[in-house]
Order: structure tokens, then sequence, then C-alpha cells
């Protein structure tokens, strides 16, 4: 007797941190969207999920005030997988499993790397103000049918940031496609921090600080740093090459 295959889990939301997990009222939910893997079926790492909480948390801790709960998104498979999107597909559904439990708030998408693609993919949803990509990976123009999307970021404000030492992850590729969305939606910004890689390790906190800052603007409507409100101002490629300050964040005027 052939022995029956097991049901595949679905995608998930980590624990709840900030607003939700101290039982309060939540006024605005930011998910992290974990690196991943052009392919692969197989169920992902912890590691990956474990190195969005860093980001995770100081995006909560800067949003405590407001109401701020965060969740990192578990997905189904490690990997893009061509034309299935997996990864897009398990931050939609995240999303909406965010309204489902909170309601009628505003969310924003953050990713690193492969969740950076994802971010920007599912930015479409009605609930989701704003997104944040970091070192999104990209495929080649040549590697693809048809571009990219950008008609899903129309509406929403979108902070991409990326190492100009990016080895996995082409920097040129998030330019173009800032470009292409930029045409649609003025709300495009795009930062580059000068030798870094793809980790973006070596200007962690000028990078996550430069997140903090973008998150609490638009999903608070608190109004955006000088640096942030200028690349949204500049029209291409002066707001979309705009260097990262060494030290951004530590003397911020909001």
């Amino acid at each position: 007797m052939a022995q029956q295959a097991l049901p595949e889990r679905g995608a998930r939301l980590g624990r709840p941190m900030g607003a939700a997990a101290a039982q309060r009222t939540v006024h605005g939910v930011v998910l992290l969207l974990p690196e991943g893997e052009p392919n692969g079926t197989r169920r992902p790492s912890r590691l990956t999920a474990a190195a969005a909480l860093p980001l995770a948390r100081r995006l909560v801790r800067a949003g405590r005030e407001e109401g701020l709960t965060g969740h990192v998104v578990h997905y189904r498979r490690r990997g893009w997988n061509g034309a299935a999107a997996d990864a897009a597909s398990d931050a939609a559904w995240a999303v909406e499993e965010v309204v489902r439990r909170y309601g009628d708030v505003p969310v924003c998408l953050a990713g690193h790397g492969m969740g950076g693609r994802a971010a920007l993919r599912a930015a479409g949803h009605p609930a989701v103000t704003s997104v944040v990509a970091l070192a999104p990976w990209l495929p080649a123009p040549d590697e693809v049918l048809e571009p990219e999307p950008v008609k899903q970021l129309v509406g929403r404000q979108v902070l991409i940031a990326h190492g100009t030492n990016d080895e996995r992850s082409d920097p040129e590729l998030s330019y173009r496609l800032a470009e292409r969305a930029k045409k649609a939606n003025r709300d495009v910004c795009r930062f580059e921090v000068h030798t870094d890689g793809h980790g973006l390790h070596q200007h962690r906190s000028e990078v996550q600080a430069l997140a903090v800052d973008f998150l609490l603007g638009s999903l608070f409507h608190s109004g955006f740093s000088r640096p942030v409100a200028d690349a949204l101002a500049a029209p291409p490629p002066l707001g979309l090459r705009m260097p990262l300050a060494a030290g951004f964040g530590a003397n911020l005027r909001r």
C-alpha cells in the first residue's frame, strides 16, 4: 500500500511583537518578509526567519507609542520558484490574515532579498500603505518573459535601499525597477548604501534607522526626516540614487 503524502503546511505569522503582544490596541502592522532562494520547495530554514528579528524588534520598539505590531512571515517554501512566486503569495496571505486579526489597520511590508521582491509584488492589497525593500533580489531582464510589475505600487509609499557592493542581488536592477515605478508613482525613493554588501551589515544601524523613519512616516503620518523627504521629492536619478549618509539616524530632525 502506497504511503499517503503528508499535507503541505501553509504560511504562518510568527509571534506578535509590540501592541498585540502587550494586549494593546493595534493601530498599524509591519510584516517582515525574510530572505529566500530563487528555487526550492523545502521548508525554509529557521535561520532565515531569525535573521529578520533584529529589524522587526527595532521597528516595533520605535513604533511602540503609536500602537505598532510586527510579525515575521514564515513561508511555505524557501524558494521564489519562477511564475509560482511563492513568497509573494505568502505575503499576500499574510496581509489578509492581518486584516482578519486586527481589522482595518495600515500595513507596511518590509523585506530583505527575496523578501524585498515579495514585498514589492504583494503591495497591491488595499491594506498595504507602504513598502520597505532592502537589497531586493530581482531577476535580470533576460531571465524572465515580462518585466517585474510596478502597477501594484501606485498609491503606496515605497523605499528601496541597496548596497553598492551587493554581489548577490544586482543593485542596478533595483534602480531600474525604481525608475519604472517612479513614472507611475511619485512616492518612490531609493537609497544607495555605499561599499555595503547584500546583508547590509556594514551600515546596519543606518539602514535600520532609515527603515524606522520611513515606516513611522508612512504608517502614522508623523512626517519624514529631511533626507527621506528630499529623496521622495527629487526626480530621477537623484531621488533614486540618494546616498545613505554615515551616521544616519543619530540626530534626525523629524
